[in-house]
């Protein structure tokens, strides 16, 4: 029981920090796995929307040589997302298209949006009844499902923290910005 409620205060801490304000019902008996499919409605919006903003001929851009440019981002969170969203759900993932960095904007950020259906789906069944199963994590590493779950709120937080910088770095207000004006 402490871990679910470790899990789920984690959780609620990356969903207060990114504007998510939903919260589950008192009755879930699902509330860890509740918690992460709200954020993934509310960060792929978010995330999808980022990465429509920046331009075309911005997707090469990057702050400092050692960053990755935004399309490398673009297929990072795309890779990351199908990878956690497949171990914490036990489905296979998608049969994923090797897109390049120069792929270009419109199927970059479809690969991103397909990767955020592909979460949706694969999570709709996802509930908190094994949270201490070991899953499949990045380094060839196996963690509980727990923390695979808490990772990928963290990803999505991190990386549309990422996706905001480079936006306003371009004079581009990232989308939560947009909506609070």
């Amino acid at each position: 029981m402490l871990r679910v409620t470790l899990v789920f205060s984690f959780l609620f801490t990356v969903a207060a920090m990114t504007g998510w304000t939903q919260t589950t019902t008192k009755d879930s008996t699902t509330p860890v796995a509740d918690a992460l499919r709200a954020n993934l409605e509310r960060q792929s919006k978010n995330m999808v929307e980022a990465a429509e903003e920046m331009p075309a001929d911005k997707f090469n851009y990057s702050p400092t040589p050692a960053q990755m440019t935004f399309a490398h981002l673009v297929t990072h969170i795309s890779g990351s997302n199908n990878f956690l969203c497949s171990s914490i759900s036990g489905q296979s993932q998608p049969a994923e298209s090797k897109l390049s960095e120069s792929a270009g904007k419109d199927k970059l950020v479809q690969a991103m949006r397909e990767s955020f259906g592909y979460c949706s789906s694969a999570l709709a069944k996802v509930d908190d009844s094994k949270l201490s199963e070991q899953v499949k994590f990045f380094g060839a590493r196996d963690v509980t499902r727990a923390r695979a779950m808490m990772a990928l709120a963290a990803d999505w937080a991190d990386h549309y923290g990422a996706e905001a910088i480079y936006l306003r770095l371009n004079g581009l207000l990232p989308p939560t910005a947009k909506r609070s004006k």
